[in-house]
């Protein structure tokens, strides 16, 4: 029994971090093969929003 859960938690762990990283994969190629000239417009335009947001949490260093 304790062979089953064994086997069981490394395929579930397995096929949860192959899916975790194919996604990441994926969206990373298809930005930089669809997204044309307008690679960084909202990345930009989140920066500019928030550039005048006050930092939360934390202790600065």
């Amino acid at each position: 029994m304790g062979g089953y859960i064994f086997d069981l938690t490394v395929v579930a762990l397995l096929i949860i971090g192959l899916t975790a990283t194919l996604g990441v994969l994926t969206n990373g190629i298809g930005e930089k093969l669809f997204s044309g000239k307008k690679g960084s417009v909202f990345v930009d335009q989140s920066l500019k929003i928030q550039s005048g947001w006050k930092q939360v949490g934390g202790k600065r260093k």
